[in-house]
């Protein structure tokens, strides 16, 4: 069985990557969608803003499926939707269609991201969990910077339609991957059992630990979102043009590839989480700063690609921390709550930065404002306690 855990992580790697990978395929041509259609800008980033507003609704009943009934039923019925949704892309006459399937994209989301906190416990020891949570992440991460980088070149080179094609065969070719090589269950892991019902979330919401686990969610992709989504605009102001803040926020994506094996890595040999965990906020609050103040591409995408590979592997020890405070019977509900968390966050943060920006001063109040969700999260990493070897819901 010790190969095949990483086939099993691989495979639900690779659904993962498809999810976040079809959520951010239109953030880079949101203009050609706009011209292409005849919509607003508004009904344009209608495709991108369902992701985090379905989230809200569904987060919770998916975290108490993967934990009433395992990770595997939710994330192939996930990865099924979403495979067969992003064919149904290819029909590209419809802006009307376009977002119906991602409406269906985006429903299938949190049943498959939702899972990675269950599958590492039931395939994984504690020496492991970090390494694998972070391998999980990192087929997120990787998605996004399909998405932004590899979008744009297949439409300028190709066509709009070709686009879909590629993305909808290479989705229906990984949920099948997921499909034949999960099987289903760890055959030597006695699955702990939970009805998940409101009552049974009590103790996940009255332990102070993971609400402040939540919290660092909800601030954390936050931060995140907020600087992806209004990237290409804060570095239009630098003179950077549209195709180099796509490649700069694609490098920053492709750094957290990387750091989300490393740092979870080396958090599983030093069995602790607190300190790589503020080491990661530390990070992002001295580099975030010089990366939006960028006019040169070489800088952008080294001072990029830093503060991915520091920052974006606090995600994966956020997961790890709430599935060992919850522990494996509350994994699945625990992981959907610190998810809801963070894509609340997400809106919250998105929408402020939009209300602070200036019709003079432009971004710079946005990225202060950034400054401040990240001088937050450090304040609340140095509180919370170090989790390696919880495993408890007290």
């Amino acid at each position: 069985m010790g190969n095949r855990k990483w086939v099993v992580l691989a495979a639900f790697s690779s659904v993962a990557m498809i999810s976040q990978m079809l959520w951010l395929n239109f953030a880079p041509i949101l203009g050609y969608v706009q011209s292409r259609y005849a919509v607003t800008e508004s009904l344009a980033s209608l495709l991108i803003i369902v992701f985090p507003l379905l989230y809200f609704v569904l987060s919770i009943p998916a975290g108490a499926w993967i934990d009433r009934s395992g990770y595997h039923t939710p994330v192939a019925a996930g990865s099924l939707l979403q495979g067969v949704a992003s064919l149904v892309r290819i029909y590209d006459h419809s802006f009307v269609v376009l977002v119906i399937a991602q409406t269906a994209i985006a429903v299938a989301q949190p049943f498959i991201v939702n899972g990675i906190s269950k599958l590492a416990t039931e395939w994984f020891d504690e020496s492991q969990g970090a390494i694998a949570t972070g391998i999980g992440t990192m087929g997120m991460f990787f998605g996004m910077a399909l998405a932004l980088a590899g979008t744009p070149v297949l439409v300028e080179n190709f066509s709009f339609r070709t686009a879909m094609i590629v993305f909808g065969i290479l989705s229906m070719a990984c949920a099948i991957f997921f499909v034949l090589a999960d099987p289903k269950t760890n055959p030597q892991f006695q699955t702990v059992s939970n009805k998940s019902t409101l009552r049974s979330l009590m103790p996940i919401l009255k332990n102070k630990t993971l609400l402040l686990i939540f919290t660092l969610s909800f601030l954390g992709l936050g931060f995140f979102n907020g600087l992806t989504t209004w990237l290409e605009l804060i570095l239009a102001g630098n003179g950077v043009s549209a195709r180099d803040a796509g490649l700069a926020g694609a490098t920053l994506i492709a750094g957290g590839v990387l750091g989300s094996i490393v740092i979870p890595a080396l958090s599983d040999r030093f069995k602790r989480r607190k300190p790589f965990l503020i080491g990661c906020v530390v990070m992002a609050l001295i580099a975030t700063y010089p990366f939006t103040a960028q006019s040169s591409l070489a800088a952008l995408l080294v001072i990029g690609a830093g503060l991915g590979f520091f920052f974006l592997p606090a995600y994966a020890l956020l997961l790890e921390m709430c599935a060992e405070v919850a522990g494996e019977a509350h994994a699945g509900s625990a992981t959907g709550l610190l998810m809801l968390a963070g894509n609340a966050g997400g809106v919250v943060v998105i929408a402020g930065m939009d209300a602070v920006k200036g019709e003079v001063t432009g971004y710079y109040p946005s990225i202060l404002f950034m400054l401040g969700v990240l001088f937050i999260a450090l304040m609340g990493s140095t509180i919370v306690r170090e989790t390696h070897g919880a495993h408890t819901s007290n």
